[in-house]
């Protein structure tokens, strides 16, 4: 029975037979994660540069429009609608304005305030449209999913409960005088 035990065991060890499987299942799981982690993260940075010009160009917007004094549903609206590429723009994105003193400058608090489409709508923290040469803070935060929420890039972000991850975007800019 031993001699029999030790024959098979040393017949096991000699046969290379499905080496190659392992290696290939082992090589295969580490260049999918990365090539998921790769596509999220260009989806990330197109997510990313596609809000901030679209806050740019709402900050442009504002600026100009000297005498109109805009509202937080025609700035979100504005961004969204530059932003073509976020999904559920109007229900993900909140914004938040402050005139700040430039001579005793206070920044925006340190934790955005930002919403996702499954939270219930809560008011606006602050959204202080400003005067004719006011100092304003524009911070815009905008929730989103993940494309693959498994890979290890997912994972180092920050993610809620609901598996929204958020995108912060600031701005700061001097209403022009009438």
């Amino acid at each position: 029975m031993t001699t029999s035990l030790k024959s098979l065991t040393s017949r096991f060890c000699r046969d290379e037979s499905g080496s190659a499987t392992i290696e290939f299942v082992l090589q295969f799981s580490i260049l999918i994660t990365i090539l998921a982690a790769s596509v999220d993260l260009s989806n990330i940075n197109i997510r990313h540069a596609m809000l901030e010009r679209s806050v740019e160009i709402a900050v442009r917007d504002i600026r100009l429009n000297t005498g109109d004094v805009p509202s937080f549903e025609a700035v979100r609206t504005a961004i969204c609608e530059e932003a073509g590429i976020l999904q559920e723009c109007e229900s993900n994105l909140m914004l938040e304005m402050k005139q700040v003193d430039p001579t005793n400058f206070a920044p925006l608090s340190g934790v955005p305030d930002c919403i996702n489409a499954r939270e219930e709508p809560r008011p606006v923290r602050q959204f202080n449209p400003g005067q004719d040469n006011d100092l304003m803070l524009l911070r815009v935060c905008f929730k989103y999913n993940p494309i693959f929420p498994a890979t290890p890039l997912a994972a180092a972000m920050d993610i809620d409960d609901e598996g929204y991850a958020m995108m912060v975007v600031q701005s700061a800019f001097v209403q022009e005088p009438r």
